[in-house]
């Protein structure tokens, strides 16, 4: 990009460019409403639909909110024939008329659902402030929304609705599909509003604490910066009036935000300010998790389909594996599926594709999942607990369970990875962070705007890695590899009681797949930030869940590294030293499905 392109309109480009990847799905349909739609490939005829553009007035967050939506009904459908609905919205800086959004609407239509497919709050030519898919704000506005389904509520202009199949008096047969930020205000919604009958959130969060500013060693400690990737969005909502003009009232924030609520806006403002101060940041943590899935998950029942992207370094992995285990603890019938795509990319031919959802397993699954629940048909197949993308050969494996630990490797001192405690060589070894990155794991979002990214790397003398032998065999990891680490710091010890918890040690672990030519993989760039609780006691690090195949002949390498271009980093000069022995040295545990690393 030019330097002589001013620093607002870079900005601008970078907010613009992070809308493509907030966009949650790609559905091969044209945007805009018409009356009628082609069929989709393989689905045979498609039926005709009308599509009726109207506006809401609801009461959200303490304020009035107009929503602007589309009303999708399908040829025959009517109060003596009534048909069961999907409720929609869009990812974060998108709309109701972009591509991905408006074709859930016409794909669904086409097989016969109502549709109504809404332009979230704050965003296209919906009112009110991005309050990050609060329950008490967004999932209230979208119950109103059920209101109207169930006849209840009418439309500003008068409209109402007698044909969407009802449950009882006021309840009527809905799900709600859509992924990103069109994901998390389901589970919203649904805490707030029991009708829902089925969910299908794609590619969402957990906990925006953990997602935004993640620790991986400790979330009662405060994580470390996600900056690339958080003031792309942030940097986006606040240019929503400028990217989408808008007079109403209702967007702006008198008290010093333009476009987010002021909880939102200073949560980001902390974060970006380097300092982490007890109170301050106590609040911003508490925000952060309150409009979280993390906070509200014991209010949802309805059965959900959470679909996860392994290509994601936004909401990894571990964020739907969070809520999976939650709702199923609890009882609800919950599914799980870890697709090839999600925000970082990824796609691989013959996913998702919802202008086609026969054409895929995971569009497959969606569908039976629906009439299951919104259809009432007892023979739909739901499929298994758990399915996963299978990296190196396509298609998916299924399980009746996550994959568990099943092997412990051992960090040597000669800078190996073994698999027996007793070959532990006594040693130790260390690295010193600079005062600016020296380890890249990616340019969050490079993609969007046209700009290469390097492959990842580490600078010698910041980082420390331990290489397993050769494999003699294919090896197939499935899951959350888990590491316990104890590391030798004096200069964080010195500081790390300040008050400030950003005077505590930061360091990032990952895994690399190291070809027989010596070429480094870091497996869908991902790493796992840590703020360390306490760098005089042993801790342990969850690691993003990857699905990944290491072949015959191929390396496994485990690296904690000082600092990452993504990230904030340490502050100040901070070497570590990590001793090994036998009887005491850090342990890697991988969740393997074929294969053992030997």
């Amino acid at each position: 990009m030019s330097r002589a392109v001013p620093r607002s309109r870079k900005l601008l480009a970078l907010a613009t460019g992070a809308a493509a990847l907030a966009a949650p799905l790609t559905l091969v349909a044209p945007a805009g409403a018409a009356p009628t739609a082609p069929a989709p490939t393989g689905a045979g005829e498609a039926a005709a639909y009308t599509v009726t553009p109207l506006k809401f007035t609801v009461r959200a967050g303490g304020r009035s909110c107009a929503v602007d939506a589309d009303l999708y009904r399908p040829a025959g459908v009517d109060a003596d024939h009534p048909a069961p609905a999907v409720l929609a919205t869009n990812g974060f800086g998108g709309s109701k008329d972009d591509g991905s959004t408006d074709a859930i609407g016409r794909a669904f239509a086409e097989r016969g659902y109502v549709g109504l497919v809404y332009s979230g709050l704050g965003f296209g030519k919906s009112g009110c402030l991005i309050s990050l898919d609060d329950p008490e704000t967004d999932g209230r506005a979208a119950s109103r929304l059920v209101d109207f389904l169930a006849g209840t509520l009418a439309a500003d202009d008068g409209t109402r609705t007698d044909f969407v199949a009802r449950d009882g008096a006021g309840d009527p047969r809905v799900g709600m599909i859509g992924g990103s930020y069109g994901g998390a205000v389901q589970l919203a919604t649904a805490s707030v509003d029991r009708r829902l009958d089925a969910l299908v959130p794609l590619i969402t969060w957990n906990d925006l604490a953990y997602s935004l500013a993640p620790n991986a060693a400790d979330r009662a400690t405060p994580g470390v910066f996600k900056w690339q990737w958080a003031n792309g969005f942030y940097l986006m909502g606040e240019g929503q009036p400028l990217l989408v003009p808008s007079l109403d009232p209702s967007r702006i924030n008198a008290l010093g935000c333009l476009h987010f609520t002021t909880d939102a806006c200073e949560t980001v403002r902390l974060l970006n300010s380097g300092r982490l101060p007890g109170a301050a940041t106590a609040k911003m943590l508490a925000y952060a998790r309150g409009v979280s899935p993390v906070s509200y998950l014991d209010r949802v029942t309805a059965p959900t389909l959470i679909v996860q992207g392994q290509a994601d370094t936004l909401f990894n992995l571990n964020e739907a594996r969070a809520t999976y285990d939650r709702l199923r603890e609890r009882g609800v019938d919950t599914r799980m599926i870890w697709q090839s795509w999600g925000h970082s990319g990824g796609r691989k031919p013959g996913e998702l594709d919802l202008a086609n959802p026969e054409g895929s397993y995971v569009g497959q699954r969606i569908l039976a999942w629906f009439d299951r629940h919104l259809r009432k048909d007892a023979a739909a197949d739901t499929g298994p607990a758990f399915a996963w993308y299978r990296d190196g050969e396509g298609g998916y494996g299924t399980a009746d369970e996550v994959p568990a630990l099943s092997q412990e490797l051992y960090l040597s001192g000669n800078g190996k990875l073994v698999d027996d405690r007793a070959k532990v060589a006594r040693g130790s070894r260390t690295y010193s962070n600079w005062l600016i990155p020296t380890s890249h794991s990616e340019s969050s979002l490079a993609g969007t705007i046209g700009l290469p990214d390097p492959r990842p790397y580490d600078t010698p003398g910041t980082y420390l890695g331990w290489t397993s032998a050769p494999l003699t065999a294919p090896v197939d990891l499935v899951g959350a590899p888990r590491a316990t680490l104890e590391v030798v710091s004096p200069a964080t010890e010195r500081v790390q009681g300040s008050g400030d918890a950003a005077d505590k040690l930061v360091l990032f672990a990952k895994l690399y797949d190291v070809a027989p030519d010596g070429t480094k993989n870091l497996v869908n760039r991902l790493v796992a930030p840590v703020r360390v609780p306490d760098a005089t006691r042993p801790f342990t690090v969850e690691l993003p869940g990857i699905v990944h195949r290491y072949e015959t002949g191929h390396r496994l390498e485990f690296v904690i590294a000082a600092s990452d271009t993504a990230y904030s980093g340490n502050r100040g000069v901070k070497p570590v030293t990590v001793v090994s022995a036998p009887e005491s040295t850090g342990t890697l545990s991988l969740p393997l499905v074929r294969g053992r690393v030997g």
